[in-house]
């Protein structure tokens, strides 16, 4: 038996943001604005406040948020909330406004602190602070997950947090959006849900529902990525990337993720690499290791996607996959953890640390294949300076 996790309201579509003043006051009174300089300078921030407040919904503001989501910012959010009185949140952002408040909204209701969360050792009993997650790079799928990732700044530790009640209640899902968003961005979280969308596949935990989200989202994915990569103002592939990315988070939220994101966690937070960076810098050596125990699988999602790979064999057609997504990372000039300059000594002295902290995740326990610490730490060191974009080893 499979229980489904959705947000209570999704409101898709162009200019979908114009509803945003409505769905807050049948929240509350007065929202907490999560968001960040960016959607500031890009005039967001303003329209979502003039929105709210046509509906006579008073607002407060936070933007510290810069980079990956950390504990502080939930802290800062928190006391905001308290200070102010909001009865309700409105996350305007990437991931990381959407995962702090989230993170906020659960922690405000439940007590203690995130890191108490971590791994299930507290459980959130009451539902979160109302939350209203509206997101603008179109790639993480946060939106639509029960998941929360956090950075512990005291130690360096990427926690993944995964509780029911960290599930937006309503997500407003506008592409208009995304047409301002950076090719670098772009990138980085369209590869994010490209990872999403193949873990969510082949996860130990996938099923027949979370399998066609997973494949309706790669296709548009292969599909319209390199497009808005090179050609960010054409709304209507935005619109498919975006839509792509919902559907993929909806996959892995209702199915768990595996290796890839295990070991990416660790990177972003002691190295600072953007996730969705760190995952296509992992994909293929934890593809060729996972490959023997998902061959079959990797064929089938071959075939789906493209159909026309129904006539090779089973290991042509899963190399064949691998090859579209590791030909995707050229195209998007991803590139290894060497070339994005972070020095050998410092990532091979962590690389114990990290592989014990992907262990810790869970993610690793949802892969086809389950590594033991020791072959993560021989899969972070042949990913330092793994030249997969020449695709010498899958041509093997």
């Amino acid at each position: 038996m499979h229980t489904m996790q959705f947000p209570k309201e999704l409101v898709y579509g162009q200019d979908s943001l114009q509803q945003v003043g409505l769905l807050s006051k049948k929240l509350g009174n007065r929202a907490l604005i999560i968001s960040d300089e960016v959607m500031r300078e890009l005039g967001v921030v303003a329209e979502v406040s003039e929105l709210l407040y046509d509906q006579n919904v008073d607002s407060v503001v936070y933007l510290g948020i810069v980079g990956e989501p950390k504990d502080t910012y939930v802290t800062d959010a928190l006391q905001l909330i308290r200070q102010q009185q909001c009865d309700h949140i409105v996350a305007v952002g990437g991931g990381s406004c959407i995962d702090t408040a989230k993170a906020a909204a659960v922690v405000h209701t439940n007590g203690g602190q995130i890191r108490d969360y971590m791994n299930q050792a507290k459980m959130a009993v009451e539902p979160g602070l109302p939350l209203i997650a509206v997101p603008t790079t179109g790639g993480t799928g946060s939106e639509v997950t029960d998941a929360t990732v956090i950075t512990d700044v005291s130690d360096e530790m990427k926690m993944m947090i995964k509780q029911p009640a960290f599930m937006p209640e309503v997500a407003i899902v506008d592409p208009r959006l995304t047409l301002t968003t950076s090719p670098e961005i772009t990138a980085a979280v369209g590869i994010d849900s490209v990872t999403h969308a193949l873990e969510a596949y082949l996860s130990k935990d996938a099923h027949p529902f979370t399998d066609q989200l997973a494949v309706n989202a790669l296709s548009l994915l292969l599909d319209n990525l390199r497009d808005v990569y090179h050609h960010g103002d054409r709304y209507e592939a935005r619109h498919q990337v975006m839509y792509a990315a919902m559907l993929a988070g909806m996959a892995f939220s209702n199915a768990s993720l595996c290796l890839v994101h295990g070991m990416s966690r660790p990177i972003g937070a002691k190295f600072h690499v953007p996730h969705g960076i760190s995952n296509a810098m992992l994909l293929p050596v934890v593809v060729e290791y996972t490959m023997p125990a998902c061959e079959q699988r990797l064929y089938e999602l071959a075939c789906k996607v493209s159909p026309e790979r129904n006539s090779l064999s089973q290991t042509d057609g899963a190399k064949a996959l691998v090859k579209d997504l590791l030909r995707l990372c050229q195209d998007l000039n991803i590139g290894n953890f060497q070339s994005y300059g972070i020095s050998e000594e410092d990532y091979m002295g962590v690389r114990e640390r990290m592989a014990e902290e992907a262990l810790l995740s869970g993610s690793p326990g949802n892969n086809p294949r389950v590594p033991d610490k020791k072959e993560i730490v021989t899969l972070y060191e042949r990913a330092y300076a793994y030249q997969y974009f020449a695709l010498e080893e899958i041509n093997r």
